[in-house]
């Protein structure tokens, strides 16, 4: 069982006629066929859309119309920062299941707004500010490299997209691949959690081992220490190696992602550390180092 995203999953488009939702729609449906079902553009509605290579798909003028005629189950938001947080509220007032949101720089304001229409909802946000989900050989949604995936046993949760990536070809070239891909952003506001996808990553019978990067800035990784700590008492634990991005970060400066900053003493990158090391996870001195944590921590 995948978690997320399989080869079920039907993806709506919003922003699919800009340049960046054309180039990556085109990438994801040449990934093992993942199911693009259509576009959505108020003031394109009824009109095709056609990728480089020849593919085509309908472009409805709401999320609810294309979700109506398509069967969709999920969106991938390619809106430029001003609209995007219009466009994950249209998703979840359509309510379509699971909503991941690529777009940077969304103003927190916006993202406030969105998180309390989310709540009273049964819709799933990944994101904003994110490189988004894949479950190898299946579905595709985002802007992940899917050359570097393998099908295999390995759960992926993080903030950093970038780390994401070396996470994925860490265990591809250590022989484990992976069940599934989350990088979750690393927006201060977002949609879904670590707790979120560890707790579907414990569920998961294919996922056999786990690995969780972080970086400094807020609580999440302190968060997900303890409900490590909780599950473990239950008897749910699966072997786990980890990672904190921005250990020489400054006080009191953003380091890359708008989350990333420590204020008022919380967030620092030694106190993540600790708190995942007390929760059983090993945490890798370098990104380069995550494939062969994992293996070490699989041995142990």
């Amino acid at each position: 069982m995948s978690i997320l995203i399989d080869k079920n999953t039907k993806v709506l488009v919003q922003g699919l006629t800009g340049k960046t939702g054309t180039f990556h729609t085109e990438q994801a449906l040449a990934y093992h066929g993942t199911q693009m079902v259509g576009g959505i553009n108020p003031k394109k509605g009824g009109e095709t859309w056609e990728g480089s290579k020849g593919e085509k798909l309908p472009i409805f003028a709401t999320v609810a119309e294309g979700r109506d005629k398509t069967d969709a189950n999920a969106s991938v938001i390619y809106v430029p920062p001003a609209g995007a947080a219009a466009a994950i509220i249209e998703a979840i007032e359509a309510e379509i299941p699971l909503i991941v949101c690529i777009t940077e720089g969304i103003p927190v304001t916006d993202m406030v707004k969105v998180k309390a229409r989310l709540e009273k909802s049964s819709s799933r946000l990944i994101g904003p500010n994110c490189p988004g989900v894949l479950t190898p050989d299946e579905c595709k949604i985002g802007i992940m490299p899917g050359n570097i995936f393998r099908k295999g046993s390995v759960g992926v949760v993080s903030r950093s997209g970038t780390l994401t990536y070396e996470a994925v070809f860490q265990t591809t070239n250590a022989g484990l691949g992976q069940t599934t891909a989350v990088g979750i952003g690393g927006d201060p506001v977002k949609g879904t959690e670590f707790i979120d996808v560890l707790e579907m990553f414990l569920a998961d019978a294919e996922t056999q081992s786990i690995i969780m990067i972080g970086e400094i800035g807020g609580s999440a990784e302190e968060d997900a220490a303890q409900f490590l700590r909780d599950e473990a008492k239950k008897g749910r634990k699966k072997p786990m190696a980890g990672f904190i991005a921005g250990r020489t970060a400054p006080a009191g400066r953003t380091m890359g992602h708008a989350g990333a900053v420590i204020s008022g003493g919380k967030g620092g990158a030694e106190d993540k550390i600790a708190a995942m090391e007390a929760a059983g996870i090993k945490v890798s001195p370098s990104p380069a180092r995550l494939g062969q944590t994992l293996v070490e921590a699989i041995g142990r």
